[in-house]
């Protein structure tokens, strides 16, 4: 098992099938029958891997699939960089465009900026905002995305495993991330305040650029299904009747027949299958670390440090994960079993603020080091004429740290 995560770790394996085929040789050396027997089997710990959870995703993203394809997403887009112009100026639009890809990610499973960048991070740059710290701005877009969202690998297996539901760690996940952005854009407002204004006509001129859509759906009817997928959060209600609920309305406000709106919501579940492979390679690797007995080799060495500060050891060791990976889902090799043994030796410690910690700092500090090797800072550079990687990771580092600073304090709460 050792030997499995450390070439997860390396980066140097496919990550999900270095899980699987490494736990599965982990429980053929530990003895474990295939099928039956009175303990566990493989089997039964590859079933424990089809969690719960996994309807929750799907009915997520049946409702992501039906809003993007009749044209509610970009108007609600739109509408957001509208304001962050109206805001912020410049600043607010690079702040919104990253938010707008945020919310995409959190939904999608796929959080790319340079999807509003190509957009925003133009038109930031035109209004004044340095090309390198616009890109940083955007590229925030990942911690929302990861730790507000619904699918990422590493978020979906912190939730199955501890066993909270979706529902309160999204809304740590997003007032987090959101205060990430805050922090930059504060220190992109003030920067471009020194370059002097700009004439309304030369920001109008610019906004028409990116802020006209070809749909014109009114925004209270593209926030509706919205409404009502928080609602049903709140409530409680399985989030796959709600998903399947919110994309009912969708369709009625949208006026879309019945079979394409079917069409559009099946499409978006096509986006499952990373997720879906992941949270079930992942969680078989869970159930192998518990019952060969690695959970409670890790919690008793660590007891001593996890018995006096267990979510700030959780946040510091997924923090560490991740900056070591420099990714969230690389990071899991480290995290899920210290989040594990955390469980094991400190059985009374809150379970959401242990999910809240865990997920938080991988989702955080996988970009502090390079602004992301994947998906995030490395893909906006292109798309923003004149901005410089090594810049605009520069320029992210603080806001990463003010980050992790408020979760540190929100450790202290549970």
């Amino acid at each position: 098992m050792g030997i499995t995560l450390l070439l997860m770790i390396s980066g140097r394996t496919p990550l999900y099938l270095t899980a699987i085929v490494g736990s599965f040789i982990t429980a053929m050396i530990a003895g474990f029958p295939m099928t039956g027997g009175e303990g566990p089997s493989v089997t039964s710990l590859i079933n424990g891997g089809l969690n719960p959870v996994i309807a929750d995703m799907a009915g997520v993203l049946m409702f992501i699939g039906v809003m993007e394809r009749v044209g509610f997403l970009d108007v609600i887009i739109r509408n957001i960089i509208k304001v962050g112009r109206r805001l912020g100026g410049g600043a607010g639009v690079a702040t919104a465009g990253g938010v707008a890809a945020g919310f995409i990610g959190m939904l999608t499973g796929f959080t790319q900026p340079a999807i509003t960048a190509v957009l925003t991070g133009a038109a930031s740059s035109k209004l004044g905002v340095n090309p390198s710290k616009s890109a940083g701005v955007h590229a925030h877009a990942g911690h929302l995305g990861n730790f507000g969202g619904f699918t990422h690998p590493t978020q979906v297996a912190v939730v199955a495993i501890t066993g909270i539901g979706f529902g309160m760690i999204n809304v740590y996940g997003v007032l987090i991330s959101l205060a990430i952005f805050a922090f930059s854009f504060m220190r992109l407002r003030k920067e471009t305040a020194k370059n002097g204004p700009m004439t309304d006509e030369e920001v109008n001129a610019i906004a028409k650029e990116f802020e006209s859509s070809e749909h014109n759906y009114a925004f209270w009817k593209t926030m509706m299904p919205f409404l009502v997928l928080m609602v049903g959060f709140v409530m409680g209600y399985p989030i796959f009747v709600v998903g399947v609920l919110s994309s009912i309305v969708t369709m009625f406000l949208s006026a879309t027949c019945f079979s394409k709106a079917e069409q559009f919501m099946l499409n978006g579940v096509g986006r499952i299958a990373t997720p879906l492979v992941a949270t079930i390679g992942f969680l078989f690797m869970s159930s192998v670390i518990n019952n060969i007995g690695m959970a409670d080799s890790i919690a008793n060495l660590f007891r001593p440090m996890l018995t006096v500060a267990p979510l700030q050891s959780m946040l510091i060791v997924a923090g560490i994960a991740s900056f070591i990976t420099q990714s969230n889902g690389a990071s899991a090799a480290i995290s899920i079993p210290f989040l594990q043994a955390v469980m094991t030796a400190v059985p009374e410690a809150s379970p959401l603020g242990l999910a809240v910690m865990a997920a938080g700092g991988g989702a955080v500090m996988q970009y502090y080091l390079t602004g992301g090797p994947v998906a995030a800072l490395a893909t906006v550079i292109p798309v923003i004429k004149g901005s410089e990687l090594k810049e605009a990771n520069l320029f992210q580092r603080p806001a990463m740290m003010f980050g992790m600073v408020l979760l540190l304090a929100v450790s202290f709460f549970f």
